[in-house]
């Protein structure tokens, strides 16, 4: 038993620890939410949090406002009580000109009001974004956060403090050096990920059964729902973020402010503190420089993680926005510049289903024109029979459309106080529009797909080009641009058509020469001899790869037999499952399928066949493996051909279920992955002496 040493320092107080953590969690919260570096583990973090939580529950008396813990919320709350701002929130001017003259018709006022001439040097302005989510107010007293409201009219706003507090990027407690009190305004938003997790937790909620569930219509939506729940445990579960753009009331106030001249340096001083600020502010130099801001943040709106519905231009100097001062409550010294609105407003006049290259049926609602996100609308995808379905979508319906950048418009939400009477509900047709093959949805597919590959016109380049795809049996030198263009010449409709081409028809394509013509014929007449796996590949049938053709040929030997087998013979094949054995059956039932392999026959496409092989035990039966990284003699799809005729299946991903991984030069993150999951790495070697052993 150790002697314990009667010399050592005694372990910190209760109340000394709880210090220590709390001030711990502050600087390891600052670095993970505000400035995107961690410094600990999660876990590590955790660790620290219930230390905490269980000092303060042992110890009541030193409970503080300030502390990490209580960011989870409290007791659920019966109603919002009102908060008079001690500085009114004012909104600031939207400019109409959505265009990038806006920028210069601000910059003209502007220099008006301050009696420039043409000769005067620029003003100097700092340009933002204009964040789509709801204004705050943050009161600070002697550094602790005490208090956060919302705009609410502008004078009198709603105390949402417990809700808040949930926010990880807002600090509860501020540096020594700041003011006695200090109110900080800025943005509530919802991140586009964290939206799109919300909607989908949502979503299974609501296929679960929940009751009053809902999905949200967009991120500000959302934010706004989260800042006013009542019960602040579950604001804690929205994923809510911060940023700072100003001050209301700071005190003591000195003359332009604390600490800083100009409103750039009220940015950085507040970062300083530790708030968010957006980093694509910036000044700006006269018009010119707004105008260009105005363009490059048009030009990256949609790649950013978070909406926007424009930016906002502000005098950078405190003193001139004091001397410009404000209009009608509106400061004459600031001003929003708006892009065209992604959402708008229209009426659905009818709901079509397209057809896609590969299959796919999307239902498309046709929309009376609506000018959003900078162009005339007319279309707008409802994705599938399900989402149109769970929002409702029907025919004579004023509908919520959006629009952000080169992203296909989609209905938002339907206004279902403003439907017409009777409205049938949309369905998904159960044929083909435009080849009247049979669409089938399939066991835990969102989406339905048409099942005339071969004959249907939607689906013929798509069908063509992976036909002659040298996997499969391979047409060199067809091509996608050759293909686009025999299709929309109508030169091609159907896959036997390919054997129809003459010199004549061919050389009077675009930059297509005789000799490139007679070439590709060549490669057309060799193609006609392949092998029972390449055309099945090649016919396109859903699930069936590479290795699954094989193991239909080993197991049938014939093509008419694998035509003719029922689902229960074709779940006997080794890899393939009942989703597999249905797309099979479901390819060879429709006549139009048929037809054009007969066609292909008749156009002396030919392989062997014989009868089924007996099969005999093989060396990788049953095994997967992945290959990665560059072998020294074999290529990846040498390596591949080897591992399938020796029975084995080769994924493209690794997982737990995988075998072996075989490793070559430059393995990259498969093989770490691999590492992860203790699977078994080998080299070229040790396949090619797996594939030489005896069955085991």
């Amino acid at each position: 038993m150790a002697t314990p040493d009667l010399f050592a320092s005694p372990g910190p107080s209760p109340a000394e620890r709880v210090a220590e953590l709390r001030t711990e969690l502050h600087q390891h919260a600052h670095r993970y939410y505000v400035l995107d570096e961690p410094s600990i583990p999660d876990a590590e973090y955790d660790r620290l949090f219930q230390e905490l939580q269980a000092l303060e529950a042992a110890h009541p008396e030193l409970a503080s406002p300030d502390s990490p813990t209580r960011r989870v919320g409290g007791k659920a709350l019966d109603q919002f009580t009102s908060v008079r701002h001690a500085v009114p929130m004012l909104s600031i001017r939207t400019e109409t000109d959505t265009e990038a003259t806006g920028a210069q018709n601000f910059d003209t006022r502007v220099r008006k009001e301050l009696g420039l001439v043409e000769s005067d040097p620029p003003v100097e302005y700092v340009a933002e974004l204009k964040f789509d989510g709801l204004a705050m107010n943050l009161r600070y007293e002697n550094g602790v956060l005490v208090q956060a409201a919302t705009r609410g009219d502008g004078e009198v706003g709603e105390d949402v403090t417990q809700n808040i507090r949930t926010i990880r990027q807002i600090p509860l407690r501020l540096p020594k050096d700041v003011p006695p009190v200090l109110e900080v305004r800025g943005e509530v938003y919802m991140r586009r990920d964290d939206f799109e997790s919300l909607n989908e937790k949502q979503r299974e909620k609501i296929a679960q059964g929940a009751k009053n569930e809902k999905t949200f219509v967009n991120p500000r939506n959302a934010a706004a729902g989260a800042v006013r729940q009542l019960d602040p445990g579950i604001a804690a579960q929205r994923p809510l973020s911060f940023f700072a753009y100003g001050v209301g009331e700071v005190t003591p106030q000195q003359e332009g402010g604390p600490q800083f001249d100009t409103h750039f340096q009220l940015l950085l001083t507040l970062k300083s503190w530790g708030f968010p600020v957006a980093a694509l502010t910036q000044t700006a130099q006269g018009a010119p420089e707004l105008i260009a801001f105005h363009q490059k943040i048009a030009r990256e709106r949609d790649q950013l993680p978070y909406d926007i519905d424009g930016v906002v231009y502000k005098v950078n100097s405190l003193a001139l926005q004091k001397k410009l001062g404000f209009v009608t409550r509106e400061p004459r010294w600031a001003v929003a510049h708006k892009y065209p609105a992604q959402e708008q407003m229209t009426t659905v006049l009818a709901i079509d289903v397209q057809v896609g290259r590969t299959g796919k049926l999307t239902p498309v609602a046709k929309l009376a024109p609506v000018f959003v996100g900078g162009v005339t609308v007319t279309n707008a995808t409802l994705h599938n029979e399900d989402e149109a379905r769970r929002k409702d979508v029907r025919v004579g319906d004023t509908v919520i459309v959006r629009r952000a950048g080169d992203v296909i418009p989609e209905v938002v939400s339907v206004m279902a106080d403003k439907r017409v009477q009777d409205a049938p509900q949309f369905t998904m047709p159960r044929t083909c529009p435009v080849c009247g093959s049979d669409a089938v949805r399939e066991e835990g597919e969102a989406d339905y797909r048409c099942t005339g590959g071969l004959f249907c016109g939607a689906q013929r380049k798509e069908a063509i080009l992976h036909y002659a795809h040298r996997r499969a049996v391979e047409v060199e030198g067809l091509g996608d641009k050759l293909v686009e263009q025999m299709v929309d010449a109508n030169i091609i409709r159907t896959l036997p058509d390919l054997y129809k081409l003459g010199l004549t028809a061919l050389a009077g394509l675009e930059r297509m020469a005789d000799k490139s013509a007679q070439n590709l014929l060549q490669a057309l007449e060799k193609s006609k001899s392949t092998t029972l796996p390449r055309f099945l590949f090649g016919l396109g049938i859903r699930h069936v790869g590479e290795a699954t053709a094989k193991e239909l040929a080993r197991h049938f030997g014939k093509l008419d037999a694998i035509m003719d087998a029922p689902e229960a013979q074709l779940l006997e094949v080794n890899d393939v499952g009942p989703i597999v054995a249905t797309s099979i059956r479901t390819f060879f039932d429709q006549p139009h399928n048929r037809e054009v392999v007969e066609q292909l026959r008749a156009c002396g496409v030919h392989w062997a066949e014989g009868e089924p092989a007996a099969r005999a035990p093989q060396p990788l039966s049953g095994k997967t493996l992945v290959i990665t990284g560059t072998l020294p003699t074999l290529s990846r799809d040498e390596a591949k051909d080897r591992v399938e005729a020796a029975g084995g299946k080769v994924a493209g991903s690794v997982s737990k279920k995988t075998d072996y991984v075989v490793a070559g030069a430059e393995a990259g993150s498969k093989l770490t992955r691999a590492q992860e999951l203790g699977i078994t790495v080998i080299d070229e070697a040790g396949l090619l002496a797996m594939l030489e052993a005896p069955p085991g």
